[in-house]
């Protein structure tokens, strides 16, 4: 079967020919099973067409091989990278850290992103369990990593610095050492944001694992249509890993930034009229805010990372037709999930259907659970490197599934709320208030109580000018929702706190600083107070910070 699909795939990429097969079976015979592979499959058809685009260069797919080759030689021999050592990248969205990203993979070293926005106790936390033997980092990372005492051997990837990869790549001549073979690269996604001690997520370079979520984005997307993609996901996320693979294996233009800016956002797709681009709703919300005029090339928009919210549903629509997709995957589970502008439009709670090779099951007190009852979600399929002992895996989030095979999520198992014996699901909540015409950004938690256990409270964001009460919000509320899932207050805000990957930061709400009673930004109001309760320590946080506004985000 897995065969069979291989050659499927081959067919709609055009490689199932001669040559094609040829060429394949010659570069794994050489160089192995790994990223690299993409890159030279790719170049053999595709040479002096535009690779990739950032701030600072536009690569042809030679460009980006030769380059990417080049850097091998200088982390194999150089820098010792090997199938048996960990290499760490602290990296931005740019050309080098994507020819190094290659680089590597061939060099069969294990390789680990990691987030640039953890603070210097998180990565001397995360470098000390992992003991790293080589860090690639970005100039504006160096003091992070030399101010840590666990590291053995560390090179920068981009800056002045004449040995940085960028200037040593610049003044190198064609490789004379190719790598090793190797197919035991692997790439390490450290889960759970910036936090200390994050869950690790393996992933292994396959002709065959990978091949159901990659016809997905083929086939549910249609990005075969596309010429050229803004991959706006920072690229150490799984998210825009997996885009910016998928797009170079097309033989596409990938465009990068370093640091998502909505401005400069619009302006690329305007440009270059890219017809996709993926990202986080926030990410698409502010390009949207910012000039949807802008956007009017684009034939596919691909939500992930965070729960679309009705009203940006509605607002993309309206503003760009039926584009929007939402993709539903995790770090360790890969992409299992698309919902395509129909589905959005049938209803726009739905979280999708699972794709081809996905095995989804919600469960209930051990057993699977019926047709319409919340309950936790859990995944198996052939891409997941703990699934190959059929092992199912707790994604940590709530959903249930209707009839017609559609999932609908219900939030995070930690998000639940316990008020007076019911289970109450805030997702749900905020759906509602982002319908409403006045409402920007809503979120709800759950906060203790003496009486009923835990409570409601509501954090709301207005649009400029608008005049909201809280009475306003309950009333607009009470005919939508049951008694039970009315909030108790409703806190006005300026800014939501968001993670640097544009989620939704509700650890921060137990001591959001500030409030606002009609549209006056009340600073004395902090701590407990701000909260409505103390903080909670239940799950690890991550630095909030807004993708537009952060520095240390790219």
């Amino acid at each position: 079967m897995a065969v069979w699909r291989l050659l499927q795939i081959m067919y709609k990429l055009d490689y199932l020919n001669f040559t094609g097969v040829f060429n394949l079976l010659r570069i794994i015979k050489k160089d192995g099973i790994n990223a690299m592979l993409l890159l030279r499959m790719a170049e053999q058809r595709r040479g002096a067409e535009t690779a990739l685009i950032d701030s600072s260069a536009d690569l042809s797919y030679e460009e980006l091989l030769s380059g990417s080759e080049k850097l091998a030689q200088l982390l194999a021999t150089d820098c010792g990278a090997s199938e048996h050592t960990k290499t760490a990248f602290l990296c931005c969205n740019h050309a080098v850290f994507v020819q190094a990203l290659f680089a590597a993979s061939q060099t069969g070293t294990t390789i680990y992103l990691l987030n640039p926005g953890m603070s210097q106790y998180q990565f001397d936390a995360i470098a000390a369990v992992h003991h790293f033997d080589l860090i690639v980092f970005d100039e504006a990372f160096e003091r992070l990593v030399r101010q840590s005492p666990h590291h053995k051997q560390m090179v920068q990837c981009t800056g002045s610095s004449k040995t940085s990869l960028s200037q040593l790549m610049r003044h190198m001549d064609c490789p004379t050492v190719r790598p090793k073979r190797s197919s035991r690269s692997k790439i390490v996604l450290l889960t759970g944001g910036t936090t200390g001690k994050p869950k690790e997520a393996e992933h292994k370079p396959s002709l065959v694992n990978f091949l159901n979520p990659f016809a997905a984005l083929l086939d549910e997307l249609d990005l075969r249509s596309c010429r050229s993609v803004y991959i706006a996901s920072p690229i150490y996320y799984g998210y825009g890993i997996a885009f910016l693979f998928s797009v170079l294996a097309l033989g596409k233009t990938a465009v990068i930034q370093e640091r998502f800016d909505a401005r400069q956002s619009c302006i690329l797709i305007r440009d270059h009229q890219i017809e996709a681009v993926s990202a986080v709703p926030l990410m698409i919300e502010k390009m949207l805010s910012h000039n949807a005029a802008d956007l009017l090339s684009l034939k596919c928009i691909a939500s992930g990372g965070a729960k679309l919210n009705p009203g940006l549903i509605e607002k993309t629509k309206a503003e760009l037709g039926d584009v929007l997709y939402n993709l539903y995957g995790t770090s360790e589970a890969g992409l299992n999930i698309i919902a395509s502008p129909k589905d959005l439009n049938r209803d726009p709670r739905i979280a999708g259907k699972a794709i081809r090779g996905a095995n989804l099951r919600i469960m209930d007190n051990g057993q699977e659970a019926a047709a319409g009852q919340i309950g936790p979600l859990c995944v198996r399929n052939g891409w997941l490197m703990r699934g190959k002992n059929n092992t199912w895996i707790a994604t940590g989030d709530l959903a249930w599934k209707d009839e017609k095979g559609f999932y609908y999520l219900s939030g995070r198992e930690d998000d639940m709320v316990v008020s007076a014996g019911v289970n109450i699901y805030p997702v749900e909540i905020e759906g509602a208030l982002a319908c409403h015409p006045l409402i920007m950004e809503a979120a709800v938690i759950g906060v203790d109580n003496t009486t009923y256990g835990q409570i409601l409270k509501a954090f709301v964001k207005t649009a400029p000018s608008a005049h909201l009460t809280e009475e306003m919000v309950l009333d607009w509320l009470k005919p939508r929702l049951a008694k039970v899932q009315l909030p108790r207050t409703v806190t006005f805000v300026s800014e939501l706190p968001y993670t640097a990957l544009g989620k939704p930061d509700k650890k921060k709400l137990f001591n959001y600083p500030l409030e606002r009673k009609d549209g006056i930004i009340d600073e004395n109001r902090t701590g407990k107070n701000a909260g409505g309760g103390n903080v909670r320590s239940d799950r690890p946080g991550t630095d909030s910070a807004s993708p537009e506004s952060s520095p240390s985000h790219c």
